[in-house]
């Protein structure tokens, strides 16, 4: 669990530069960090492109989002 939230930290970036740099709204990757939302596969590559990591890297071996 927190796949999104360490690679982002990884990256040195905040919640407001991925949101800018995936498209993706700052309090859904909020959410999402945090186990409070499901992401749509779309929104999946989109923070994985901005993340620069292939979007099975967010995904848990059981197939589950592992954000």
């Amino acid at each position: 669990n927190g796949r999104l939230k360490r690679i982002r930290e990884t990256r040195v970036l905040s919640r407001k530069d991925l949101a800018q740099q995936s498209d993706v709204d700052e309090s859904t990757i909020y959410r999402a960090e945090r186990g409070q939302t499901r992401l749509r596969p779309s929104t999946v590559r989109k923070l994985a492109q901005a993340l620069g990591v292939p979007p099975d890297e967010l995904v848990s071996s059981q197939g589950r989002l592992d954000l």
